[in-house]
């Protein structure tokens, strides 16, 4: 039994899927409907068969995911980084969930993220325990300096 799948069921697929991405917010059903969307379009150009199809949605959607947080995140996030926001940042209270130990940071943790990111290694200079409140007094691009 051959499937005969055409062009245009690959783009409403699509659609349908960039459309529930409206109401699911884990940002990752997107990708699959690109990859459904680009499917369709190679579908265009080029009779294929089924199997082929699904294997091209495949490599579209993994390509596509990783062009993304990869490639464009990282960019658009740096793009929104100015003074600012690493004013704002200072002061800022987190949890030390791992403690430094030689030469390797340790990590804390921030209820809202700082800097569009929920974790950052730390240093500091005074003694700490696992669970202790910690402020930023500065913000290196790598770390964070803290203290109590």
């Amino acid at each position: 039994m051959d499937i005969e799948v055409l062009y245009w069921y690959w783009m409403v697929l699509g659609l349908i899927l960039i459309v529930a991405e409206i109401f699911i917010p884990s940002f990752t059903i997107l990708w699959f409907g690109i990859g459904a969307m680009l499917v369709g379009m190679t579908m265009l150009v080029v009779d294929i068969s089924f199997t082929i199809q699904v294997l091209l949605w495949t490599l579209f959607s993994i390509t596509s995911t990783i062009l993304w947080f990869r490639s464009v995140k990282p960019y658009l996030s740096s793009l929104k980084k100015n003074s600012k926001d690493f004013e704002s940042a200072i002061g800022e209270f987190g949890v030390v969930t791992k403690l430094p130990a030689g030469e390797t940071y340790g990590k804390i943790r921030f209820s809202t993220p700082i800097l569009d990111k929920d974790e950052w290694d730390f240093k500091c200079n005074d003694v700490i325990k696992l669970g202790d409140k910690l402020q930023i007094q500065e913000i290196n691009k790598s770390y964070l300096l803290v203290s109590k």
